[in-house]
């Protein structure tokens, strides 16, 4: 499936953060959006939501990610 990952570094706020968003299918014929997120360097944390297809996971993923990027995130270069 997919897997997108932004990154928002700021060096005045001391901010290093990802926000990685991936669409996987599970073992019962649905697809999962998975969320991780935090500082770079760590763990972080997660979220997962399960979609019926994937057309309607990988619509809520798009969304996450563009209002990730109106917050300044960024993909990695």
């Amino acid at each position: 499936m997919s897997c997108q990952l932004l990154h928002r570094v700021d060096p005045d706020l001391k901010m290093a953060r990802f926000y990685r968003v991936e669409v996987l299918p599970d073992l019962f014929g649905e697809v999962i959006v998975e969320r991780r997120w935090g500082r770079i360097g760590g763990r972080g944390q997660c979220r997962a939501a399960s979609y019926a297809t994937t057309s309607l996971a990988e619509a809520a993923a798009s969304r996450l990610i563009g209002a990730k990027e109106r917050r300044g995130y960024r993909r990695p270069s």
